[in-house]
C-alpha cells in the first residue's frame, strides 16, 4: 500500500510567493485555477498544487472556497494572521501533532525522523523532503504562542471591562448627585465595541436599563 504523506507541493519555493499575493489580493468567492492563474498571477503547472494543498490544511473548503482561516490569515493584525496559519498547519498536519505536540519546534533532522516514522519511507525521499520545505514555508507565516480564540475572547474581554468600569463611573455619578438633592441631565455617548457575540451587547443594554433608566 503506497504511504500516505502529510500536506506537500514540489515547488516549495513558491509557496511563499502564493501566500505573500493572498494577503494583498482580494478574497474570491472560490478559489480556483484561473484565479490562481489570472489574478494571483501563477500559471505554471507547478504553481497548481497549491490548491490541494490549501485544502488539506484548511484554508479553502473542499469546493475551493475560502474559509475562516483563509480570512484570518489575511488580516492586516500580524498576530492574528499568524495564528491563524498555525491552527491551519495544525490541523492539516494533524498526524504530525498527534505524534509530537511541538511539531513545530523540531528541527530538520527530527521533523525528517517522524516523517519517516509515519510514512515507512527511506532516508532522503524526495517526497519526505517536500514535506519540510512545505512544513518550513508555512511555519515561517505561523506563531503557536496564542490561537485566534484567544485573541478574540481577549478583545472581548478587554471592551467588556471598559464599559463596566464607564458604566460604573456613571453610576457614581448618579447617585452623588441624588444624595446632594440636585437635579442633573446629561447625554450619555456610548461607543459600542466592535463584535460579533451579542451577549456584549445584551450586558451593556441590561446594564444601562438596570443603573441608568429605572427612577
Amino acid at each position: 500500500m503506497a504511504a500516505s504523506y502529510p500536506p506537500y507541493m514540489n515547488s516549495t519555493g513558491l509557496i511563499s510567493k502564493i501566500l505573500d499575493k493572498i494577503k494583498v489580493a482580494a478574497t474570491p468567492s472560490r478559489f480556483t485555477q484561473d484565479y490562481l492563474a489570472t489574478e494571483l498571477g501563477f500559471s505554471s503547472g507547478s504553481a497548481r498544487a497549491f490548491i490541494p494543498l490549501a485544502k488539506r490544511i484548511n484554508l479553502l473548503a473542499s469546493d475551493g472556497t475560502p474559509t475562516d482561516l483563509y480570512k484570518q490569515f489575511r488580516n492586516t493584525n500580524a498576530a492574528i494572521s499568524k495564528a491563524a496559519m498555525a491552527e491551519s498547519i495544525k490541523k492539516g498536519y494533524a498526524d504530525l501533532f498527534t505524534r509530537n505536540e511541538y511539531a513545530h519546534s523540531l528541527s530538520k533532522s527530527d521533523l525528517e525522523g517522524l516523517i519517516m516514522q509515519m510514512t515507512g519511507s527511506e532516508k532522503g525521499n524526495k517526497t519526505v523532503q517536500a514535506v519540510i520545505g512545505t512544513f518550513d514555508a508555512l511555519k515561517s507565516y505561523a506563531s503557536f504562542n496564542i490561537s485566534t480564540s484567544d485573541i478574540v475572547h481577549e478583545k472581548t474581554e478587554q471592551t467588556t471591562t471598559s464599559d463596566e468600569h464607564f458604566i460604573e463611573n456613571i453610576k457614581t455619578t448618579s447617585l452623588g448627585s441624588e444624595e446632594i438633592g440636585l437635579n442633573l441631565s446629561y447625554t450619555i455617548n456610548l461607543v459600542l465595541p466592535k463584535t460579533d457575540d451579542i451577549g456584549v451587547f445584551n450586558a451593556i443594554f441590561k446594564s444601562l436599563r438596570e443603573n441608568l433608566l429605572k427612577k
